[in-house]
């Protein structure tokens, strides 16, 4: 199988889910591969990235793993490619949350500047999903302290999916190695 995994904003591949969960598979499940590609800063050259890296992949089984941001390209994604995804804090309206973000950013990981600019926002907006098709492909994971997101959104979005909500918590998803069994036996289907 081939997992996905795909960060958040402002994040990388360096992110501490992202290297657990490579770890994990490493250590537990042998013989998958792992791949995180640092996104581009613009939401449709992402997008582009990812579907290219699934549409080139020889591997039968991918399988997507998306945090915060990288939770709504994950939806978009495994809604258009009919993919197992697992959507951790997963932002739903990230068009109406980056808006007080546009001006100058930095990459938390890099320090890389950027600007963001109304541009990603009208990108974000054009990769919204209405209805998942596959809901039974989903499995959401919300913490109700996600000081970023609202998890009462998702919660309403994925009501339908496979759908874990922890009680307190924080946006990185504080208990994320207990899950990671669970998270690739999911996968795995």
């Amino acid at each position: 199988m081939l997992v996905l995994y795909i960060h958040g904003f402002n994040s990388s591949p360096a992110s501490y889910k992202s290297r657990y969960f490579k770890q994990f598979l490493d250590a537990k499940h042998p013989g998958n591969e792992f791949i995180c590609p640092e996104l581009p800063d613009y939401p449709q050259q992402a997008i582009e990235l990812l579907s290219r890296i699934i549409e080139s992949s020889q591997v039968q089984s991918i399988a997507l793993v998306g945090s915060s941001l990288g939770g709504f390209y994950a939806a978009w994604l495994a809604n258009k490619y009919n993919l197992r995804a697992v959507l951790i804090n997963p932002a739903v309206n990230p068009q109406e949350l980056l808006v007080d973000l546009l001006g100058k950013n930095t990459n938390y990981y890099s320090g890389r500047e950027y600007e963001l600019t109304r541009e990603h926002i009208e990108q974000l907006k054009a990769l919204q999903v209405g209805v998942i098709e596959n809901i039974e492909k989903f499995m959401v994971l919300l913490q109700t302290g996600d000081e970023v997101l609202d998890y009462r959104l998702a919660n309403k979005k994925y009501i339908q999916s496979h759908l874990i909500i922890e009680q307190g918590g924080n946006h990185s998803f504080e208990d994320f190695p207990l899950y990671c069994e669970e998270i690739y036996q999911f996968l795995a289907g």
